[in-house]
């Protein structure tokens, strides 16, 4: 019985270590935290007997990890999947453990081969790797990344240089390198030159913000961003889409004059674009004759061929010195989202699974998706490089797109599938991150929060209460220069993983086969 206890244990210890990762990233803030949590994961595999011990280890961990921090993901299954409790509680078992997969291989690849590499470089390596898998397999969902958490902390000062990548191995890393003060096998000067460079790593970030390769142009453009709560049961009832378009015209029509461009979110306007061409054309005549650019979110369906985009199309001036609006249906100064949510957006085996549940058959869930690279959107004279909804969460899409032009990076949303929980929190903090990768301004913009803009060093400069209708003004700087992160991406952190990992498993084999 003790001995049952005792085996249960240390995975409930590690599932409670996970779940408290949550209050690592917004709205709590606690971005300390995981550097405690990892180092008890790596005690952990450190005295695993065996790699499958270890895997249970990581996997207990991911439990807590992320069945606590996308607990937000059951709001939408439950209230608008159309399926029992007991069956919206399995959905989210399968998607929390689906997602314990990574940490759990993670810590059985280090625990593997724990003789060939000491556990700072291994378990940073291993870890990077299996997120990076998180990231692409199916479809991938990179979300809860640990360097996220630090866009408050010192920190966030390398991110102009690896990226949020590079702060996940950074964390894991240290706090690897300080488990090493319990019971390591290591040498002890080897224990020490690892606590060291730990703490060297710190130390030095607050250096490394003259090295994040940008700087402020000069130049402000005055912005507006619109947030209309619009309910989810109202958004795409036939008989809500004039009073929503109607809704958003009469918050913004008096201040069009006043801001050089104007930003509605993802979808605002709830008609197909084919049949909304009337109220574009006017609203393209009525932002140039105010001087203003508008973006807005819009469904493009091609009935010939059944084809549906997710798209942002700029109204108004497209350049500065234009004096005629530049729409019309199928104009080029347009994004159609690439990477769409599952479920949501496209159902996989479409044709089994719409049969199945509502929640596989929901309005909007049949989209064609983009090309990967798109040319930005020009507003007003002004480079903006979008991103819808998730998109944001992939900073290789947003760095394919990012040229020597773009001043801002644009991101629209609808988080009221979500309700009031954490997920738009965390989205937001998404955004902040990107910002200070690329060392540019982000303007996000959502039916119902978080609205807000966010200056190149990931500070919020404005945001909207959510779950209102609000306005977001702002005069925003815009900066010039390239960060490193932008020019190389997650090359290094890759290369400097993929070598570790390589030469692990290459000692592991000369050990092996003495």
């Amino acid at each position: 019985m003790r001995s049952g206890l005792s085996r249960l244990a240390l995975p409930l210890v590690l599932l409670a270590a996970g779940a408290l990762n949550t209050l690592a990233f917004t709205p709590y803030h606690l971005w300390w935290l995981p550097f405690f949590t990892l180092a008890l994961l790596a005690l952990a595999i450190q005295h695993s007997k065996q790699p499958r011990q270890a895997a249970i280890a990581g996997f207990s961990y991911g439990i807590g990890w992320f069945g606590v921090g996308i607990s937000w993901v059951h709001v939408s299954i439950d209230q608008f999947g159309g399926l029992p409790l007991i069956a919206s509680l399995g959905l989210m078992a399968l998607l929390v453990g689906y997602l314990s997969l990574f940490p759990a291989l993670a810590a059985w690849l280090t625990r593997r081969f724990a003789n060939a590499l000491p556990l700072p470089l291994l378990f940073a390596a291993s870890w990077i790797f299996t997120e990076w898998l998180r990231s692409v397999m199916l479809t991938g969902f990179p979300w809860l990344s640990m360097g996220y958490s630090q866009t408050d902390s010192l920190l966030r000062h390398w991110a102009p240089l690896i990226g949020e990548i590079g702060l996940s191995w950074l964390m894991v890393f240290i706090a690897a390198s300080g488990s090493l003060l319990y019971k390591s096998s290591l040498a002890r000067w080897q224990q020490a030159s690892f606590l060291m460079t730990a703490v060297m790593l710190v130390a030095i970030s607050p250096l490394l913000a003259t090295l994040k390769g940008w700087q402020l142009s000069g130049q402000t453009v005055s912005v507006l961003l619109v947030q209309g709560n619009i309910k989810q049961d109202l958004r795409w009832a036939p008989e809500q889409e004039w009073p929503t378009m109607l809704k958003y015209l009469d918050l913004t029509r008096p201040h069009l004059s006043e801001h050089q461009i104007i930003i509605w979110p993802e979808a605002a306007i709830p008609q197909l674009e084919p049949l909304a061409i009337d109220f574009l054309e006017n609203l393209d005549s009525s932002a140039t004759y105010s001087n203003t650019a508008l973006i807005s979110g819009i469904i493009d369906y091609r009935h010939k061929t059944g084809e549906a985009w997710n798209n942002l199309i700029v109204l108004g001036k497209q350049q500065s010195d234009a004096e005629r609006g530049h729409y019309f249906y199928g104009h080029t100064n347009r994004f159609s989202k690439h990477h769409l949510l599952p479920i949501g957006e496209f159902v996989p085996f479409e044709q089994l699974l719409r049969q199945l549940a509502p929640i596989f058959d929901l309005p909007m869930s049949s989209f064609s998706r983009g090309s990967y690279v798109q040319p930005n959107l020009i507003a007003n004279g002004v480079h903006l490089l979008p991103a819808i909804c998730f998109e944001i969460a992939f900073p290789a899409q947003i760095r394919a797109n990012f040229t020597a032009d773009t001043q801002v990076l644009l991101t629209v949303s609808n988080d009221a599938w979500f309700g009031d929980s954490i997920g738009p929190h965390q989205h937001l903090q998404i955004a902040r991150m990107r910002a200070l990768e690329f060392g540019r301004p982000v303007l996000r913009a959502t039916n119902n929060g978080i609205t807000a803009s966010i200056a190149a060093s990931g500070e919020i400069r404005e945001r909207a209460p959510q779950f209102t209708e609000a306005l977001v003004s702002d005069q925003l700087p815009l900066t010039t220069g390239r960060t490193l992160y932008s020019t190389l991406g997650d090359l290094p952190v890759f290369l400097l993983s993929l070598l570790s990992l390589l030469t692990a498993a290459w000692r592991g084999r000369q050990q092996h086969s003495l």
